[in-house]
């Protein structure tokens, strides 16, 4: 039996898979069944928690199997497991990732924060067409891309069924995440998130942090400081420095434990 843990911060929403000596290897195909909300387990990607030189490392994967440098939100999921499962102390502790080493501050209970690095601004201006209508925003770099665009109002963004058009379109060879952003009459912010290889999610880590550091430049704020973000799945604070490092702050949650051997056919998963 291959047993995994789903869990999620602010509902975006994972299936982690605890594999230190990385013994299992998992297909793009294995991935989406996985993820299927029809068909399979239902979630916006998958977690596999490797040890390497004795330091946990992050093998995060899409919704439909691309590779992802990190997410924001997947790591206080994993910080979560690896705290309440007893592999590691609570505490401040690193976990490694496509991105680089992330720091997390993890309590035995409550909000969970991790030091995401270093938010950059890339000069520019992009424009997305959406719903019929264009909105303009800012290329931001959270250790992948994003592109921050500006509403009056979230309600017309209309459905997030597919990519928007940014223009310029070569910009994002890649693919990039889009955030649409209202700003609210209490100073907070009001998001949605289109991840690239996932669709609309919930939340987005990265996207958080891309929002907070548009959202200084667009209201020529400051460093340090600090932005309340609100994407539909909750709630998340973000703390950006005098030298753009940001800090994202919020819960995480493991609802329950799962056997995932029979989406894993075929694959070349040893027992754990």
């Amino acid at each position: 039996m291959i047993t995994a843990t789903y869990g999620h911060g602010t509902h975006n929403d994972f299936i982690v898979i605890f594999d230190p000596q990385d013994l299992i290897t998992l297909s793009p195909d294995q991935i989406i069944r996985l993820c299927d909300r029809t068909s399979g387990i239902g979630a916006d990607g998958v977690i596999k928690i490797i040890k390497r030189s004795d330091k946990w490392f992050m093998d995060y994967r899409n919704s439909d199997g691309s590779l992802a440098e990190m997410c924001g939100n997947g790591i206080r999921v994993m910080a979560k497991f690896l705290v309440d499962r007893g592999h590691q102390g609570e505490g401040i502790f690193p976990i490694a990732t496509r991105d680089g080493n992330k720091f997390l501050k993890v309590p035995q209970n409550g909000d969970i924060s991790v030091n995401m690095g270093q938010v950059s601004y890339i000069p520019g201006e992009i424009s997305a067409e959406q719903n019929g209508q264009i909105f303009k925003g800012l290329n931001i770099d959270v250790g992948n891309p994003h592109a921050v665009l500006f509403v009056e109002s979230l309600d017309q963004v209309g459905p997030l069924d597919h990519p928007p058009l940014l223009s310029p379109d070569d910009e994002y060879p890649e693919g990039v995440n889009v955030e649409f952003v209202e700003f609210l009459e209490n100073g907070e912010i009001k998001m949605r998130v289109h991840e690239r290889g996932s669709g609309e999610t919930q939340s987005c880590g990265t996207g958080t942090c891309a929002v907070a550091l548009a959202a200084t430049i667009k209201k020529n704020k400051k460093l340090p400081i600090q932005w309340v973000i609100n994407p539909p799945g909750g709630r998340l604070v973000v703390d950006i420095d005098s030298h753009n490092n940001a800090t994202l702050t919020g819960p995480a949650e493991l609802i329950r434990d799962i056997d995932i051997s029979k989406f894993l056919q075929g694959s070349s998963a040893n027992q754990i």
